[in-house]
């Protein structure tokens, strides 16, 4: 059984209601705004990400980077996951992702995270992204129970979770 309807449409293209920053669909073309983004604050991303996923590791290189984009690419065809790049309106600067996964663990049937550049964090790019995605999800994804990693549950929490399979 898919964890999406046959029949879903995914969207490609979300604004961010008061701000010129969209969503879309990442794509392995996005390297060289995304390896920056990641890099630049990663630190911070692993102390978020680094526990649950290994990354960003600091030894991430650039091939590395490009090699996770087209497996996120070819996931998002085949509505396995999504990854939304956070751009701004001329798709200069990647400054932020959202990830929507089906569930990993018990309780939900979604899993959504997302994260914004060290230059955003408290901003109000990042307080319209939080604004915006439980909304979106509710409105745009057929999910009843969605869970948000490190907002409604911790990281922790959520690996002490039995997982779904």
């Amino acid at each position: 059984m898919s964890w999406l309807p046959d029949d879903f449409v995914h969207p490609v293209y979300v604004p961010v209601p008061d701000t010129a920053l969209h969503l879309r669909p990442i794509r392995e073309a996005d390297t060289a705004l995304d390896y920056p983004a990641v890099m630049g604050s990663r630190e911070r991303l692993w102390e978020i990400f680094g526990p649950a996923w290994s990354w960003p590791k600091e030894t991430m290189t650039y091939e590395e980077d490009r090699i996770d984009l087209l497996r996120h690419e070819k996931e998002i065809a085949a509505h396995q996951s999504f990854n939304y790049a956070l751009l701004d309106e001329e798709e200069t600067a990647i400054l932020g992702c959202v990830y929507i996964d089906p569930p990993e663990r018990t309780g939900s049937d979604g899993e959504v995270s997302w994260w914004v550049v060290d230059d955003l964090v408290d901003g109000e790019a990042e307080r319209a992204l939080d604004a915006l995605v439980p909304q979106w999800i509710a409105a745009d994804w057929p999910f009843q129970q969605p869970r948000y990693l490190g907002r409604d549950i911790t990281w922790q929490d959520w690996l002490a979770l039995p997982p779904t399979s």
